[in-house]
Formats: structure tokens, sequence, C-alpha cells
């Protein structure tokens, strides 16, 4: 932990320099007992990390990934500094089994600073994760995920993230942003 800590903390120092808002990172196991001796741990840890963040007028965001919406919440909410906040990729909570995306924003919709904008299937095999596919082409179901964003007041960005090579990728990429576009603009 404590070489990945001091790796934060030099990025942070990079980000700052280069005026950017955040810095984002997936943490990790994050316990989900809240009793558990480890989650006190993270969140000593992720407090030490934002208070160092925001001297440094940066916020910290969480990628969603193996932990649940509650459990992301409830790290938020133990660290309790101003400059937390999440890069929802909703594909995550589908392809690690964790949650729905929309439902997940009833749980933290108000940290929600920006998306990845992917899809994803859920496991069928329980030793491995579900398949990450184009965006509007898993369980995410965009339309409704992008409204509900919308309901929740999101302003952030949408990154097009498609985990692929080759030119599937950048055919899938630019499909997506015209779908993406095609949502959006319902909404305005």
């Amino acid at each position: 932990r404590t070489s990945r800590m001091d790796a934060l903390r030099k990025g942070a120092e990079f980000a700052a320099r280069a005026k950017l808002p955040a810095v984002i990172t997936h943490l990790g196991f994050i316990p989900e007992n809240p009793a558990d001796i480890a989650f006190r741990d993270v969140v000593t840890a992720v407090r030490d990390l934002a208070v160092f963040m925001d001297k440094l007028g940066l916020q910290f965001w969480f990628e969603t990934g193996q932990e649940t919406p509650v459990t992301m919440l409830r790290l938020i909410q133990a660290v309790g500094t101003q400059n937390l906040g999440i890069n929802l990729d909703p594909a995550n909570l589908i392809l690690y089994g964790r949650g729905n995306p929309i439902d997940a924003l009833d749980v933290f919709g108000p940290w929600v600073r920006n998306i990845h904008a992917k899809d994803g299937l859920y496991p069928t095999d329980p030793m491995k994760l579900g398949k990450e596919v184009k965006a509007g082409s898993g369980r995410v179901r965009y339309p409704d995920f992008v409204k509900r964003l919308h309901d929740v007041g999101f302003t952030g960005e949408y990154i097009i993230e498609r985990e692929i090579s080759g030119d599937q990728q950048s055919k899938d990429i630019r499909e997506t942003v015209g779908y993406l576009e095609g949502l959006l603009s319902e909404l305005a």
C-alpha cells in the first residue's frame, strides 16, 4: 500500500502542475464490512491521500469496479472529505457482477463526476469476469442510464472506453459517439 500511495501522491503533484481537476483510480479491494479492521485501514489511507490532494486543489475520484455501490458510498462517507467523487464505469458493475448501474445511481448518484461509456454482459462463469461489449449492446441499458444520470444532475464527461484493439475498436468508438449524441440530444 505504501508504494501505491507514494505513486498516487506523485501523480497528484503532476496533475496539479498540469492543472487537471482530479486524480482517478481504482482503489483495489475495499472490504464490505465496515467493522473490519481492513476497512478502517483503507479509510485511513484514502483520507490521507484525499487531504494531500485537496491541498493541491485536486479532486480524488474512485472508478467503480469490484466493490458494490453501497461499499463505495460507505467509503466516501467514512473518509469524509469534500473532494471525493466517482468515475462510474457502468460496465464494471456488470462485468464484476456487483450491481446494476442505473440502480447504483440511487445509491451514489450525487458523487458521480464522470462516466466511462462502456458496456458489458454479466458473468456466466463465476470464475471469470463478464464480457465487455460496445456501448449500447450490453446490459447497461444506456437510454435509461443516460436519462437517470440527467435526473440526478450529472454534468460531467462521458469518456468512451472500448477495451479491444484494431479497426473494430475505432469503429465501435465512432458509433458510440453517435449513439451517445443521440441519447443526449433527446434530453435537451
